[in-house]
């Protein structure tokens, strides 16, 4: 089945006698012992987490998926599995809350190096002994850095590493990691597999169902950060509309970068579409589209990018990201004092509206 139909048929798991066309939600916090399906208690399975979890292996290509509460939830699951005194190797430009994980739920446990992705050689040299893992974000939160998976794949199996890649800003629609020589993918389902900014979760998939995934998934059982059913049951909803709903963004996305950088009042944009974009061959080498995301840097401070922001009516001012309405926020403001990202840089979640409000919203705020 093509993706499309993987995501409209291969998350419904019917096992109701009265065959109803949706998976009804299944609120039940124990089941009775001996039962088909072999649930037990909803922490350790759920039908409707069995199916969520099903369908996002599959459009991942993945053999094994494990559905969390949160992306951090998932994300973090990750670095319990590894052993005390592993080191990672992470993006100097990556999301912030992964960000702190590791270096605050995991100070004096593991040992973590930040360096720029997009620059194979800074990877290989921050290769150390006790490396256990590699964490790619591509493209990157919010600078849109691009990495090159297959290279930092062959890097990792050199040295015996784990390869895991956040996958949120791409989705499977446009990038699958596990292809690339990926061996875990992460998501933050909030984002665009929820697609309304009213969901929270988040997911790994598998390339190989073994021995560290084995403990990812007792972090998941035992830990107990998992979606409720509701949230699993409106997760499979949305996903089902995934792909339209990603050609869109990315569609509007192309367009609000090319006005963008046209505009007398912006100094950089950086969207992975633009051939001026760094990483614009290596992101055409492993995706099918580029995302739904644009960051870009005002002229001036973040005096000037604020201005802009107030002035806009479409673009809500917001954290978060994938919905279908456009949000925008100056990122450095709610990364804190310790982020790298210039002051003066707006990301933007660029919604389905009609473009051409979109860009009337925006041509005025700018002036």
């Amino acid at each position: 089945m093509k993706f499309e139909t993987l995501a409209i048929h291969k998350g419904n798991l019917i096992s109701d006698k009265n065959k109803p066309v949706v998976q009804p939600i299944t609120l039940s916090t124990t089941f009775e012992h001996g039962n088909e399906g072999g649930v037990l208690y909803t922490r350790a399975g759920n039908p409707n987490r069995l199916a969520l979890e099903e369908v996002i292996a599959a459009l991942e290509k993945g053999v094994d998926a494990a559905a969390f509460s949160s992306g951090n939830a998932a994300g973090t699951a990750v670095f319990q599995a590894l052993e005390a005194g592993s080191h990672i190797i992470a993006p100097d430009d990556m999301y912030h809350g992964l960000h702190n994980s590791m270096v605050m739920l995991f100070k004096g446990v593991l040992e973590v190096s930040f360096v720029d992705m997009s620059k194979l050689e800074e990877v290989e040299k921050a290769m150390r002994p006790n490396t256990r893992l590699i964490w790619v974000e591509t493209p990157s939160n919010p600078l849109l850095k691009i990495t090159d998976i297959r290279a930092v794949s062959t890097l990792a199996k050199k040295h015996g590493a784990i390869l895991a890649c956040d996958n949120t800003f791409a989705t499977p629609v446009f990038q699958n990691p596990l292809l690339l020589g990926a061996d875990i993918v992460m998501h933050s389902s909030t984002k665009y597999f929820g697609g309304h900014s009213d969901i929270l979760g988040g997911a790994l998939v598998t390339k190989e169902k073994n021995a560290f995934w084995e403990k990812i998934r007792t972090v998941q059982k035992v830990g107990g950060a998992v979606p409720s059913p509701a949230d699993c049951y409106w997760l499979a909803r949305s996903i089902r509309t995934l792909a339209y709903r990603m050609k869109g963004h990315a569609e509007h996305a192309m367009i609000l970068a090319e006005y963008l950088s046209n505009h007398t009042k912006v100094e950089k944009v950086f969207y992975p579409g633009l051939k001026t974009h760094p990483g614009h061959a290596v992101a055409a080498s492993q995706m099918t589209g580029f995302g739904g995301i644009v960051s870009f840097t005002v002229k001036g401070g973040a005096k000037e990018a604020d201005e802009v922001v107030s002035k806009l009516h479409l673009f809500m001012n917001a954290t978060s990201l994938g919905g279908v309405e456009s949000l925008i926020e100056r990122r450095a403001a709610v990364e804190g004092p310790d982020t790298l990202t210039p002051p003066n840089l707006l990301r933007v979640s660029v919604g389905l509206e009609h473009t051409d409000d979109l860009l009337e919203d925006m041509d005025q705020a700018l002036g």
